[in-house]
């Protein structure tokens, strides 16, 4: 069974914590979307989103303090890397009940595949993967593209035998950062924590990592509290049934709107607008009687 885990980023960090909370929902839907097999969710955070939970998503709570002051500039990656990994952690800790195959981390505004449980309830449990070809989202201009060598841009990306982590057992979710951080060790800046070099520090201890042979995630970017601070610039599909279909992805601007928009250069604005501007029987605006 897979066991998908995520965290929150604190609220003191947040520009608007409301948005975040919303965010979350939407990739929720995503997330519980799944089809033909089991699967558990577990959320850790400051503070328990506000509305309604799926009763198949776990909400752990913790107390843990805020990685950065209120104000100011982030200056430091390592506090971040620090809240989110022992969150992570407390996370794994939590999932240990549910008695899962495989663990999917995921970041909190992203989307997955929906065949991911079902894919993994067919394959061996020493076996993992990562999302080698996914895609990239814009939420502010309504469209994608293709993104490569996704394991390394994104977060929501490994599907990992359980057993890789080590989840010790002598912790609970009660337990303090410290304790998880020293129980996990390097485990936690390098797989918890931060997702960028994963594939290659599993395979080098010993956990088989193949790339998944579907598209099983979606960056999702553009949605003003990306950590990355990631943008989509350029040419893009306009959101489109797939998005919908197997991602559960929710529109959030018109077809013509996002077509317009995915041209990017100035030529192919005006292309778009003379198309918008267009009678049904093809003629333009400005050949209309």
């Amino acid at each position: 069974m897979l066991t998908f885990v995520t965290s929150l980023r604190h609220p003191q960090n947040s520009a608007d914590y409301a948005f975040v909370e919303q965010l979350l929902h939407e990739t929720l839907a995503s997330v519980t979307a799944q089809v033909g097999a089991e699967f558990t969710v577990v959320v850790v955070g400051n503070r328990r989103p506000a509305g309604d939970l799926d009763p198949r998503v776990e909400f752990v709570e913790v107390d843990f303090p805020a990685p950065a002051p209120a104000s100011g500039p982030r200056t430091a990656r390592a506090p971040f890397v620090w809240d989110k990994g022992t969150k992570i952690g407390t996370g794994l800790l939590a999932a240990v009940k549910h008695a899962p195959t495989h663990v999917m981390i995921f970041d909190a505004d992203d989307f997955v595949h929906r065949d991911l449980a079902r894919f993994v309830a067919a394959h061996e449990p020493d076996q993992g993967w990562f999302v080698d070809r996914g895609w990239m989202y814009s939420r502010a201009r309504g469209v994608y593209v293709e993104q490569q060598a996704f394991h390394r841009a994104c977060g929501t990306s490994l599907v990992v035998p359980f057993g890789a982590y080590s989840v010790p057992a002598d912790l609970d979710v009660g337990a303090t950062q410290q304790e998880i951080s020293d129980a996990f060790g390097e485990r936690l800046p390098r797989v918890l924590g931060a997702h960028r070099d994963a594939v290659e520090w599993f395979s080098g201890h010993g956990v088989g990592m193949a790339p998944l042979p579907f598209e099983g995630a979606i960056y999702h970017v553009d949605t003003g509290e990306n950590h990355s601070g990631k943008s989509l610039r350029g040419r893009a599909h306009p959101y489109d049934a797939r998005m919908a279909r197997d991602f559960s992805v929710p529109r959030t601007q018109s077809r013509s709107s996002a077509w317009w928009w995915s041209r990017g250069p100035r030529p192919f604005v005006e292309s778009a607008r003379r198309r918008i501007g267009a009678d049904r029987d093809g003629r333009p605006a400005a050949a209309r009687p």
